[in-house]
C-alpha cells in the first residue's frame, strides 16, 4: 500500500513519508482523542448498536478519559451521513443565560474586563452536550441508553490511567485550578504519568442520567445541584436557563470541489461557510502540480484563508439572531471575486482586505471523534468546553468541568478573543443566543459514496486543518494517516502571519515566502489541530487517521 514518496515542488524535490497507514478495518471504526473512548465506542458498534449510539458512548466516555475537553459541562456540532445518503447536522452548542447582556464583561470605561469571561463562572454558557446526544439517540439510536452508558459508568469507577501528554497539561494548569476553586480538586493533586485517576462522583453522575434520562441534568436534582454550585461561585445561570435548553437539527453545509461533495457543519459554526469559501478559492488552481507544501500552494491556500476568515469576522453568528448571507457566500462566483485581486508576486496586506461585499472564535482545546459503523452511517463529531478544562471551575459533586464559551462572542466588537479571532456585531451577546464557533465535523464523498469522515481540535486552526487533511488525500494522494500527520499551517487575516508547526517546513520554501511578503511564525504557541479521520479505502475497507500530536486511537474491527 505505500503511494508515489517524491512529489515535484516547485523544481525542487521534497521528500514526503507514505509509509505511514494507519489502522485498517473491514466493517468498523472509532477515531478519537483517548483509546479508552474509542474502545467504548466499538464495543458498543460491535454490540450491534450503530453510529448515532456509538457516538452517545464515545462523547460521554471523552468526558471520563478527556476532561481536558471531553465534557457533561460544554457543548458541539454533528454532521451525519446515513447508509442510505441522507444528511444533516445537530447544534448542541451552548447558549448565553437568560441574565446576560451585551457588555457584561466591559468595565465602566467600555474596556474588556481581563479573565471574566475566561476564567471562572461568569464564562459559562448553557451546556449542550448531555442534550446533544440525546436528541441524537432519540432521532437514531437503537440501543437503550442504559445500556450504551454502562461501559461508560464502569470506566468513570475503574480509573483511566494519565498519559505522559495528561500530565504535562494537569500540570500546566494546576495553578489555575487552585485559583478558581474554593476547595482542593481531584485534579490539584500532583498526578504522574500511569497513575490511574478514578472519578466516582461523574460515575454517580451518569448513573443518575442513566435512571432519568436528559431530564435529570436539566430539570432534576443534578440541575439544582449544577445551577446552585454555578450561582455559590459567582455565575448568573438558573433553573429556567437549563429548562428552556434544546439541541436544534441543522441543515449542513454542502459544496462540490473538483468532484467531491463536501458536507460540513452550517452556523453558529463557521466552520462549513469558511471551508466552502477556501474551498471554492483554491479550486482553479493546479495544487497537485504544485505539490505539497510548496511556495505556490501554501500562497493560494493562505490568500483564500486570508478572505474567508475576514469574512467570517464579519458575517457569521447565530442564524437564529442575524441574517447570514450564506447563499452568495459560499457560491463559487463570490470566491472566484475575492480572489481576483490575488497575485502570486507578492503577498496581501490584510490591511488591504475587508470583508467582502455582500448585501444585507475560539477554543484550542476542543475535541474530536468520527465514526463509521457496520451498516455504512457514518458521524463527525467536534465537542468542546472552550479553553482547556474551559472556566477551570470543577464541580466536586457532580464531577465535571464547566465550559467558558461565553468568551467565544464579541465581548467587543472588534476586539480580538483569547485565540486572536476578531468579532463584530453579528456574534454580540444575547440571551440565549449560541456564540460563534470554528468547530467543522465534516463527510466527505466521492461519486456518490462514503469517502472521509474528517475533524480535529485547534480553535480558529481547525477549519484550515480539516481542509489541508482533505487535500492531503485528495490533491496529493496521501493515505490517511500520512495526510494526518503532514505538517499544517494556518492564516487567520488577523494577525497577518502564517503560523506554521516549527521545525517542519523547507526552509527554502519559507525563505521565498518571506521575500514575498509574508510574517512567517514558526513558535511552539500553538498545536494546528489533533484530527481523528476516517477513510474509505477502494475496496471498502477502512483506515484510521489518528492524529500523532495527541493521544488519538483508532479502534474497530
Amino acid at each position: 500500500m505505500l503511494l508515489f514518496s517524491v512529489i515535484s515542488c516547485n523544481d525542487k524535490k521534497e521528500k514526503v513519508t507514505k509509509k505511514e497507514i494507519g489502522l485498517i478495518t473491514k466493517q468498523a471504526m472509532v477515531v478519537s482523542a483517548r483509546v479508552e473512548a474509542s474502545k467504548i465506542g466499538t464495543a458498543i458498534l460491535k454490540k450491534g448498536g450503530n453510529a448515532f449510539d456509538a457516538m452517545f458512548a464515545t462523547e460521554m466516555a471523552l468526558a471520563v478519559a478527556y476532561p481536558f475537553a471531553g465534557n457533561l459541562g460544554g457543548g458541539g456540532f454533528m454532521v451525519y451521513r446515513k447508509n442510505d445518503g441522507e444528511i444533516g447536522a445537530l447544534d448542541y452548542r451552548e447558549k448565553a443565560p437568560l441574565a446576560a447582556t451585551r457588555d457584561m464583561y466591559l468595565d465602566d470605561d467600555g474596556n474588556i474586563i481581563k479573565g471574566k469571561s475566561t476564567i471562572g463562572a461568569m464564562g459559562i454558557g448553557i451546556p449542550g452536550t448531555v442534550a446533544g446526544v440525546f436528541e441524537a439517540h432519540r432521532k437514531f439510536g437503537s440501543l437503550r441508553v442504559q445500556e450504551i452508558l454502562e461501559p461508560v459508568i464502569a470506566l468513570a469507577k475503574r480509573g483511566v490511567v494519565v498519559t505522559a501528554k495528561q500530565e504535562k497539561r494537569l500540570n500546566n494548569y494546576r495553578p489555575l485550578f487552585d485559583k478558581v476553586n474554593k476547595d482542593s480538586i481531584t485534579f490539584t493533586h500532583k498526578w504522574k504519568e500511569n497513575d490511574t485517576i478514578k472519578y466516582p462522583a461523574l460515575a454517580e453522575t451518569l448513573i443518575q442520567i442513566q435512571k432519568n434520562g436528559k431530564d435529570e441534568f436539566y430539570k432534576g436534582e443534578i440541575a439544582k445541584t449544577l445551577v446552585k454550585f454555578i450561582q455559590d461561585n459567582g455565575g448568573i445561570m438558573t433553573l429556567e436557563d437549563l429548562e428552556k435548553y434544546e439541541a436544534k437539527w441543522r441543515t449542513p453545509i454542502t459544496f462540490n470541489y473538483d468532484g467531491l461533495r463536501i458536507i460540513s457543519m452550517s452556523p453558529p459554526s463557521s466552520g462549513g461557510v469558511c471551508l466552502a469559501q477556501i474551498m471554492n478559492a483554491i479550486e482553479p488552481f493546479e495544487l497537485d502540480k504544485f505539490g505539497h507544501n510548496s511556495t505556490k500552494a501554501i500562497q493560494v491556500i493562505t490568500e483564500a484563508e486570508r478572505r474567508a476568515y475576514a469574512d467570517r469576522s464579519h458575517f457569521l453568528g447565530d442564524p437564529d439572531f442575524v441574517t447570514i448571507p450564506q447563499k452568495e457566500l459560499i457560491s463559487k462566483s463570490y470566491s472566484n471575486k475575492r480572489m481576483s485581486d490575488f497575485s502570486f508576486d507578492k503577498a496581501t496586506s490584510s490591511a488591504d482586505v475587508s470583508y467582502g461585499n455582500v448585501e444585507i472564535i475560539e477554543s484550542d482545546e476542543t475535541t474530536h471523534y468520527s465514526i463509521i459503523d457496520q451498516f455504512g452511517n457514518a458521524v463527525s463529531v467536534t465537542t468542546t468546553l472552550n479553553g482547556a478544562y474551559g472556566s477551570k471551575l470543577y464541580s466536586s459533586e457532580l464531577g465535571f468541568f464547566f465550559n467558558n464559551e461565553m468568551d467565544d462572542f464579541s465581548s467587543k466588537p472588534g476586539e480580538p478573543n483569547m485565540f486572536g479571532l476578531i468579532g463584530a456585531k453579528a456574534n454580540e451577546i444575547a440571551p440565549e443566543k449560541r456564540m460563534l464557533s470554528s468547530m467543522t465535523p465534516t463527510i466527505v464523498e466521492k461519486d456518490g459514496k462514503l469517502f472521509m469522515v474528517v475533524g480535529t481540535p485547534g480553535g480558529s486552526t481547525i477549519i484550515t486543518s480539516v481542509l489541508q487533511t482533505i487535500l492531503n488525500v485528495h490533491e496529493f494522494k496521501m493515505n490517511m494517516q500520512a495526510a494526518v500527520n503532514a505538517p499544517r499551517f494556518h492564516h487567520q487575516w488577523l494577525p497577518d502571519v502564517v503560523k506554521m508547526e516549527p521545525n517542519s517546513f523547507d526552509k527554502e520554501t519559507i525563505t521565498e515566502l518571506t521575500s514575498l511578503g509574508y510574517t512567517i511564525d514558526e513558535t511552539t504557541s500553538r498545536i494546528i489541530g489533533k484530527v481523528s479521520a476516517i477513510l474509505v479505502l477502494p475496496n471498502g475497507t477502512l483506515e484510521g487517521g489518528a492524529d500523532k500530536r495527541g493521544d488519538d486511537t483508532a479502534d474497530g474491527f
